[in-house]
């Protein structure tokens, strides 16, 4: 299972300051803000691996 967090926003700014956040957290951008939508704006970003859980053992 890929973990994928969305920021969407109504501008630019606010969708890079959503990143900016998840950032200082930890994740990792995948996709940087980009126009959707018409005049929506998301972004994208993952865990980092040290934010992932260890797997399982069997």
């Amino acid at each position: 299972m890929a973990i994928r967090i969305g920021v969407q926003a109504d501008s630019r700014e606010e969708c890079v300051e959503g990143l900016a956040l998840l950032v200082e957290r930890g994740f990792v951008p995948i996709m940087l803000p980009c126009q959707v939508a018409g005049d929506r704006w998301m972004a994208r970003a993952v865990p980092s691996p040290q934010l992932q859980p260890a797997p399982v053992p069997e």
